[in-house]
């Protein structure tokens, strides 16, 4: 039986990302594939529907544009914060990921700058507004387990916790 990428499933999946000036943002390639349950989120909505229906060995060109990736980018999104908000020993680097608390729960904010005693966050991710462009091979997939069909989304590799080498 041929396998298919079809909701449910585990896919393992070699990708390089690139944006529109064909720079490489991202790869898989030379190091484990990325695995992700199929039909549940884990990765942007534009490659999750590409894929669907390949089966192993299937190589594609996939290009997602910003609402089907990382979304449109909010010009509002960039806030400048005064460090001493910080704990003093964090160590504070562009790109790192936050979530801060906010009146409205939760917020999840990108460090953009770090100017004296300035920080710069930004709610956009930092692809948003970005045209993604995938080169992704499948290959493997997997039937995802009854526990991994709950949580929404793969326990390692081999659907069970813990390290396998």
């Amino acid at each position: 039986m041929t396998q298919t990428v079809t909701k449910d499933h585990v896919i393992f999946m070699h990708y390089t990302l690139t944006n529109d000036a064909g720079e490489e943002l991202d790869s898989s390639v030379g190091a484990e594939p990325l695995f992700f349950l199929h039909g549940a989120g884990n990765i942007v909505e534009g490659l999750e529907e590409a894929i669907d229906g390949l089966t192993v060995g299937s190589k594609l060109q996939v290009t997602v544009p910003p609402e089907k990736g990382y979304g449109l980018k909010d010009e509002d999104g960039e806030q400048n914060f005064p460090r001493d908000m910080f704990p003093e020993e964090m160590p504070l680097e562009e790109g790192m990921f936050f979530v801060l608390e906010g009146p409205e729960g939760q917020l999840p904010v990108w460090l953009v700058a770090v100017e004296g005693d300035e920080v710069t966050l930004d709610t956009n991710h930092p692809l948003a507004g970005v045209t993604l462009n995938f080169a992704v091979e499948i290959v493997r997939i997997r039937k995802a387990t009854a526990e991994e069909l709950v949580h929404g989304h793969p326990h390692g590799a081999e659907g069970t916790e813990g390290h396998h080498h």
